[in-house]
């Protein structure tokens, strides 16, 4: 656990402070992997499904994992703040929503938002599609790999990272549609456990009353569906509630758009969350030494 938090940390600030972290982060081999495997193995029926996913994400994740056993001490945290780095992002997410914030000019604003959005989606700074799209990178980009980082060790995060980039693949391959279901599927149930923990560090972090009874409606409605619609509905009545506080407090009012106020206080409450999460790790490490 205490490697496992250092890499974490670690790969944490690198990727902050480095943000030209990014450019090293290359799944050409992934793309090629999947064509091997769209040449010999997904035109049969067998594979155009959940096994056609473990083969082409799995085995790859499977194979990381055997690495990682045999290493131990500096070397196995060594590979995980590799892994970690090279799952993390693939942007910093604070830099896209401050490109946002200090582009001039609405257009401006526009292109830069771009990077919030999957390609195809309509781009919008409106503040509840906005809040939505920051909670959306925060999941997919920083507490999805560090759930599955945390759970199943480097393994996991590279699992998880493989699933998102065939769900979302952005090369020319078209694969078999049985596949891709069957991979948004799965992206779907990977994407639940970590939204839930995002969350209940959500309602500790912020309103938690109103955080709470989005949480509760959402039951209500549909119980344990595999889906989490749930977190940006969250995440919108929470900001709603602090810019509801701070223009109280405030004697002359906001000074800029509003959706820009909640791009960035749906910022801030990201990096507390996020913060939550870390300190509640250091929380069991420190208890693990203490016994």
């Amino acid at each position: 656990m205490t490697w496992t938090v250092m890499a974490v940390v670690a790969a944490l600030i690198i990727g902050h402070a480095v943000p030209q972290v990014s450019q090293w982060r290359n799944f050409t081999w992934f793309e090629r992997w999947l064509a091997i495997l769209q040449q010999h193995l997904f035109e049969r029926p067998f594979w155009q499904g959940m096994a056609g996913v473990f083969a082409g994400i799995f085995l790859p994740a499977l194979a990381l994992g055997a690495v990682v056993y045999w290493f131990d001490g500096l070397l196995r945290f060594l590979l995980a703040l590799a892994v970690m780095l090279y799952t993390w992002g693939p942007r910093d997410l604070d830099l896209d929503v401050n490109g946002i914030i200090n582009a001039e000019g609405l257009d401006a604003k526009e292109r830069a938002a771009k990077a919030l959005f999957e390609e195809g989606q309509r781009v919008s700074l409106e503040g509840p599609v906005a809040v939505a799209a920051v909670f959306e990178n925060a999941l997919t980009r920083w507490f999805a790999v560090l759930f599955w980082f945390l759970l199943l060790g480097p393994a996991g995060a590279l699992a998880y990272r493989l699933l998102y980039l065939q769900v979302h693949h952005k090369h020319d391959m078209a694969l078999p549609d049985g596949l891709q279901n069957a991979a948004s599927k799965a992206l779907t149930a990977a994407h639940c456990p970590p939204a839930h923990f995002m969350v209940l560090a959500m309602a500790m972090a912020a309103h938690f009353d109103n955080v709470m009874q989005v949480w509760r409606n959402w039951y209500r409605n549909g119980g344990l569906r595999w889906d989490y619609g749930f977190l940006a509905a969250a995440a919108t009545a929470s900001v709603a509630s602090e810019l509801a506080d701070e223009a109280a407090d405030a004697e002359d009012g906001p000074a800029a758009a509003p959706a820009l106020l909640e791009l960035r206080d749906a910022m801030s409450l990201a990096w507390r969350m996020l913060l939550l999460w870390l300190a509640i790790l250091a929380v069991f490490v420190l208890a693990g030494l203490v016994n």
